[in-house]
């Protein structure tokens, strides 16, 4: 019996629909006059060096030197323009061939809310291989910083949907959490790293695999020395900066950043607005704001009372005898 079309149909890959690459300086401006001379549209998009609009396709280029590619001839784009005219290397779809480790069984570990001052820090595992991450390739999976809210939601629920993968989170009510920060010689990288060891063993107990990657919070191997206490030394965990990459990895920040969104979700609305994100001068504002209209105490169940940001807002409204903070010490943190 012959095939039917739409069977045919459904067997044919996934075009491509985003695509993300890092480029040097002499790179951007290739892609920048690339771009101006199809007379595209430009865009005005936060933190980005340029952005133009395409008929079918969008391109940013952000400060950091990443490039985003998104649209319905993202394929078309990247192997007409970005790989004949501005790197001179075809990359798009010998990622099997670059990066076969991407496709072997293993772990992501990615984290969210670290450096915000309202919300908790969300800790994420996902296991996956071979076919999931192709999927994951195709429809886009990719740091999540460079993502908005709405498609980050869509992207977890695709990531838990597939077949085969494990995804674990950990993180603490805001209560909680500032119980635990305010203790003496309290350590956000330590908490972020129990939070990782919790979620893998987890994963690992579903699904076991023998490596994992991690996106490198910090110098020291934190979350292997809570693993070793969990008799889990024969996983071999890496760590390494810019490690969202590995699509795995990738998967693992949208799903911790996802959980990130729906609790600030949950928290605006007790607050009645929309909290900031961040930890700049519009969160600062809006804690100020928060205690106008809760009261200091409030403050703990909304924000992390350890950051500076607390204290000066505290102090500032004359309330620290309503929530006595210390002053914290200025720290030098370790930069990715």
């Amino acid at each position: 019996m012959p095939k039917r079309f739409d069977d045919a149909e459904e067997k044919k890959p996934k075009a491509i629909t985003s695509y993300t690459i890092k480029l040097d300086d002499a790179q951007m401006k290739k892609l920048q006059a690339a771009c101006a001379a199809k007379h595209w549209e430009t865009a005005e998009v936060p933190y980005a060096r340029f952005a133009f609009k395409g008929p079918k396709v969008n391109v940013t280029a952000y400060t950091s030197g990443k490039v985003v590619v998104a649209g319905k001839e993202t394929e078309e784009f990247v192997q007409n323009v970005i790989e004949a005219e501005v790197t001179g290397a075809p990359k798009l779809g010998y990622d099997e061939v670059l990066h076969p480790d991407w496709f072997e069984p293993h772990a992501g570990l990615d984290e969210s809310g670290k450096g915000d001052l309202f919300g908790p820090v969300v800790a994420a595992t996902v296991i996956a291989e071979g076919d999931a991450v192709r999927s994951w390739l195709a429809a886009g999976v990719r740091d999540s910083k460079t993502i908005v809210d709405a498609q980050i939601l869509k992207l977890d629920d695709l990531i838990r949907a597939t077949p085969g993968v494990v995804v674990e989170v950990r993180h603490l009510d805001m209560a909680e959490y500032n119980r635990t920060m305010l203790q003496p010689f309290a350590s956000l990288n330590r908490l972020l790293a129990q939070h990782h060891a919790d979620a893998l063993d987890a994963a690992l107990q579903k699904k076991w695999v023998p490596r994992g990657l991690l996106d490198q919070f910090s110098k020291e191997p934190l979350v292997q020395r809570v693993m070793k206490k969990k008799g889990l030394e024969r996983f071999d965990l890496q760590m390494r900066t810019k490690a969202e990459e590995d699509p795995v990895v990738a998967a693992a920040s949208i799903v911790a950043r996802a959980e990130f969104v729906r609790l600030m979700h949950a928290l605006s609305r007790e607050f009645g607005d929309k909290l900031q994100k961040g930890a700049g001068a519009l969160a600062k504002a809006q804690a100020s704001l928060l205690i106008e209209k809760l009261g200091a105490r409030s403050l703990g169940h909304f924000a992390k009372l350890h950051f500076r940001t607390c204290y000066e807002v505290v102090a500032a409204a004359g309330k620290l005898a309503e929530l006595p903070l210390k002053e914290p010490k200025e720290k030098t943190e370790w930069k990715r």
